[in-house]
């Protein structure tokens, strides 16, 4: 704790933005693993119950704050709860029927989206470094898609509107970051999954339109089923999993710059590309491999500059208006 404290803001940032890419590829190799039983909205309706459990009894007591739904910001809030509906819901369709790795390099057009709204709406500043090492990483996802080539699908459109949704709820996130506590911005999260996943339960969950929308969508119509005990560890894992990355991510954007947090998500490429090959035989080709090489180089490389910078005094970011 004593090292903690005399760190940085932004190096504190960028442990929360890796443990928070771990997370979600644990989560996100769970949901693929159970597409072929579960609906999407029901999974996400069960582990949001989860995840609010584990924020109300785990991180808030962490965090050491009291839990309130209460504030001016509640609007921003309730935004960025839809948002992140919809980014889960486009991310985990196009997971279902694609491999994660090229998922998740498609949803890394996200970091650059994400830089470049910071600079022009909450004033930060992005250095020549910073932005080479975000193209560097950005090229490397390219190499990995090979846009244009045999590999391209029209699935691919899916987690490139869930990486739209996603950069505007993290810059949502920095510009409220120091009136709101990361387990209150998890907690809008879980109810925000709550309630619109409820409601998509109510309305299809009996299976009235399986079979509609051909395979793309079969994830997303397939009736409701009672899970059973086996079942029960995977629903704990993705609830433990959501909440974790839910709350790191808030406190990377709360603590860090958007402009520095962003490239550090690219950790969650080669973690998937772990999880694709040791749980579904997913193996990259060459062109996967030299794309996570650069991406990965580009990540370490902002971690190093960064670290260099911790040793001067600490520099508190700008405050958005």
């Amino acid at each position: 704790m004593t090292a903690l404290a005399h760190m940085s803001r932004n190096s504190l940032g960028a442990i929360a933005a890796i443990t928070s890419s771990l997370c979600f590829s644990i989560n996100d190799a769970t949901v693929k693993f159970m597409s072929g039983d579960f609906a999407l909205p029901q999974l996400m309706f069960l582990r949001s119950i989860l995840a609010m459990a584990v924020i109300v009894f785990i991180l808030s007591r962490l965090e050491g704050q009291k839990l309130s739904l209460r504030g001016s910001r509640r609007g921003v809030l309730v935004l960025r709860g839809l948002l992140m509906v919809l980014a889960n819901l486009f991310f985990f369709l196009g997971i279902a029927v694609l491999p994660i790795a090229d998922t998740v390099g498609v949803f890394f057009i996200c970091p650059l989206l994400i830089l470049a709204m910071s600079v022009l709406f909450l004033g930060e500043k992005a250095g020549p470094r910073r932005w080479s090492a975000v193209g560097i990483g950005l090229l490397g996802v390219l190499i990995m898609l090979r846009p244009g080539g045999d590999g391209f699908q029209i699935a691919l459109i899916l987690p490139l509107i869930a990486a739209a949704c996603y950069a505007v709820l993290q810059v949502m996130t920095r510009a409220i970051g120091d009136a709101v506590s990361a387990t209150t911005m998890s907690f809008y999260l879980q109810i925000s999954f709550f309630v619109i996943m409820g409601a998509m339960g109510i309305a299809f969950g009996a299976g009235q339109l399986d079979g509609q929308g051909g395979t793309l969508f079969a994830f997303l119509l397939r009736p409701w089923v009672w899970p059973v005990a086996a079942d029960l560890p995977l629903f704990m894992v993705i609830g433990v999993a959501t909440a974790g990355s839910n709350y790191f991510v808030s406190q990377a954007y709360r603590l860090g710059e958007a402009s520095l947090v962003a490239p550090l998500e690219y950790a969650a490429l080669p973690m998937g590309v772990l999880f694709g090959v040791l749980i579904f035989g997913d193996w990259p080709s060459l062109n996967s491999w030299v794309g996570m090489t650069l991406i990965v180089g580009a990540g370490l490389f902002v971690v190093w500059r960064e670290s260099l910078a911790a040793q001067a005094p600490d520099r508190q970011p700008p405050r958005p208006q």
